[in-house]
């Protein structure tokens, strides 16, 4: 081999900054001998797409059960002896937990039994460290404690020989590694269940990381899920006990796996998640070299990072970790509830601080997707939350899949509120996600809940990410800083599903809960993307329109309150001057303002004062911006809707007051 090797001192510092172990993703393809087109351009522009339509790229290897059923059917031996394999540590295990059970010690020695589960699915091979890391997820599925267990499964495995590694970088790429790469280690860097990673240099300069995918991965890993597949399908029919389509979730985690290993779906990934997150302040996305791309080969920009579990050494740089952490979070926001299209596996060798301050995200194999009506219904169900509405939460669970329509909620919502009962007396926002996540698991195996997908990946991103940011300062609250994005989302996001929780929160029983709009406007000028006038304006065209008809309407009456509460004020106080300078005793004292009243002009003034603070408020340019705002064909109806409402309620007061005065 002629490939320049880095020396072991360079390639430990590196392998420390690039955070140890990588979770690498690889692939399920045919060996292929193409060629690839090898140029020095560095564009962040993507590239397979080119490659693709000229005839360079396979075509996508996806997982197909009814395939592999095919193709196993006939290889009965071959399924006996990886059964058995499987069969006598998994029958060992089995015993050791009936031993329990019978002589009483099963709650003693859960936790020793958890431990066991995790070592025995590492040794079984790539599938079933998967299926662990994927059971990690499902609270319907597993007890709290193995749950727990099953988190700290890592994929780390040792690592296969180089020559296997060049041989398959040169049938992937077309030429031996010495005429691709100017540098390669001499041993990887990090080995996982998938693949290994190795660092390299290009002709052109370029420092980078090398995947290289295990051999025979695909044959281990589909002969596992064919067997996998028949039993959960055995178990679904025969035990009543499980609710959920334990070969639907099988099937789902295949899809899953096999994207992983395709290195070219896993570029798209990386070059998708640039486009959307590439431009957040701080946010940094390494690059994809598609020239030195394929099935089982990827090339990506090396990155230069310290992970953010060792706050000591950024801080060293002059880097504020938490500072990256919010930036995570920032981040995770908009992935899961924006674009919908989100990291997950989030963990600390996946996020590095770089050199000059910012987050990089690494490692794209793992992503998954939030379709529209689940974020909104996300978001729905945190203001259920904030409003301890836990009648209402259960029906989110309805609508977001987790609970048939069936269902009998009637024992679920005094459970939720059980959850939710640490809440009492302080910010939901100040919860743990950890111990709600812990309490809900324990509630969704207990009751007939089914967790989507998407949903234990969101669970699991955000979990991980929250003990990252504990790590760093014990005090930092996930939920707290999040709660800034989804109130400016309440208050911007045009969407029905939206303003239809606006309503549910500002109102109650048809009365305005001023506190929740004071709230919720000053966590939302905390946020780096709220545009004021981006609220008023949208504010305006939601509150003119047939939508915003309840909210307008009840808003008027709070308008009429407090000018008449104001009107009240200034007469009483009137009345008294009079009383005490002229000496008029004939005059009856006007009464002021109720308390009610009061109240109101008193947030009135809070929230007036909230949104001189906020960004984009500007009292030099107030008067330009109102008379855009007055010209506004959508205010000008407004102003129309609250006059004439104004005038039906002030004669229905004179008439009132006339009669009664009769």
């Amino acid at each position: 081999m002629m490939v320049k090797t880095l020396p072991p001192s360079s390639r430990t510092s590196q392998e420390d900054s690039r955070g140890g172990e990588l979770s690498v993703i690889e692939v399920i393809a045919e060996q292929s001998t193409q060629k690839v087109i090898k140029s020095a351009e560095a564009s962040r522009q993507p590239r397979h797409k080119a490659r693709v339509m000229a005839g360079l790229e396979p075509e996508t290897v996806l997982y197909d059960p009814v395939e592999i059923e095919t193709q196993y059917n006939g290889r009965f031996l071959q399924v006996i002896r990886r059964i058995f394999t499987v069969l006598k540590p998994i029958l060992a295990f089995i015993l050791g937990l009936w031993s329990d059970k019978r002589w009483g010690t099963l709650v003693k020695n859960e936790r020793r039994r958890a431990v066991q589960l995790r070592d025995l699915l590492t040794k079984l091979g790539p599938a079933y460290i998967k299926i662990g890391q994927a059971l990690s997820t499902r609270p319907d599925l597993v007890p709290p404690i193995y749950l727990e267990e099953l988190t700290r499964l890592q994929d780390q495995l040792p690592a296969f020989p180089n020559e296997i590694a060049y041989q398959f970088i040169e049938e992937e790429l077309g030429a031996p590694p010495s005429e691709i790469y100017a540098e390669l280690s001499s041993q990887p860097i990090a080995a996982a269940s998938l693949g290994q990673v190795y660092q390299g240099r290009l002709k052109t300069g370029e420092e980078v990381a090398i995947k290289v995918q295990r051999p025979d991965l695909r044959e281990r890993i589909t002969i596992d899920l064919y067997i996998l597949r028949k039993l959960a399908a055995w178990v679904q029919r025969n035990i009543k006990r499980v609710r959920s389509d334990l070969v639907g979730i099988l099937d789902e985690l295949g899809d899953r796996i096999f994207e992983e290993m395709d290195y070219i779906h896993e570029g798209e990934n990386a070059e998708r998640f640039f486009e959307l997150y590439g431009n957040m302040k701080d946010i940094y996305v390494p690059k994809i070299y598609w020239e030195y791309t394929n099935r089982r080969v990827l090339t990506m920009e090396w990155i230069n990072g310290i992970k953010l579990t060792q706050p000591e050494k950024i801080a060293a740089l002059g880097v504020n970790a938490r500072y990256l952490i919010e930036v995570g979070v920032q981040c995770s926001l908009r992935q899961l509830l924006e674009h919908g299209f989100f990291h997950a596996d989030p963990h600390p060798g996946n996020l590095l601080a770089t050199m000059d301050g910012k987050l990089a995200y690494l490692d794209f194999g793992m992503m998954s997707e939030v379709k529209p009506a689940q974020r909104y219904g996300l978001i729905e169900a945190i203001v259920h939350v904030v409003n301890r509405e836990f009648d209402s939460l259960a029906k989110d669970y309805v609508k977001l899949e987790f609970l048939t329509p069936e269902t009998d909620l009637t024992p679920i919502i005094p459970a939720f509120a059980k959850v939710f009962a640490n809440a009492e007396g302080a910010s939901v926002a100040d919860l743990n996600i950890k111990s709600i996540t812990d309490d809900l698991s324990a509630l969704m195996y207990e009751y007939p809940f089914r967790v989507p997908p998407y949903y234990a990946l969101i669970i699991r991103s955000l979990v991980t990410l929250e003990g990252i940011a504990i790590y760093i300062d014990p005090n930092f609250k996930v939920l707290s800083e999040a709660y800034p994005y989804v109130a400016k989302r309440l208050l911007t996001d045009p969407a029905d599903e939206l303003r239809t929780s606006l309503q549910e929160l500002l109102f109650k029983d048809g009365k305005f809960r001023w506190n929740r709009l004071e709230n919720l406007l000053k966590n939302a000028r905390s946020n780096q993307e709220y545009d004021l006038n981006l609220v008023v304006n949208q504010g305006v065209e939601f509150l003119s329109s047939k939508r915003g008809s309840f909210i307008r309407d009840r808003l008027i009456d709070e308008f009429f309150n407090s000018v008449d509460a104001v009107s009240k004020n200034a007469l009483h106080n009137f009345t008294y001057v009079l009383r005490e300078r002229v000496g008029i005793t004939a005059i009856n004292q006007i009464p002021s303002a109720s308390v009610e009243q009061q109240q109101t002009l008193e947030y009135i003034k809070r929230i007036a004062g909230i949104l001189r603070e906020t960004k984009g408020f500007d009292a030099t340019k107030f008067a330009p911006q109102l008379a855009q705002i007055i010209v506004n064909p959508g205010v000008q109806l407004l102003g129309q809707q609250i006059a004439t409402r104004v005038t039906q309620k002030a004669v229905t007061r004179i008439i009132r007051e006339l009669l009664a005065s009769e």
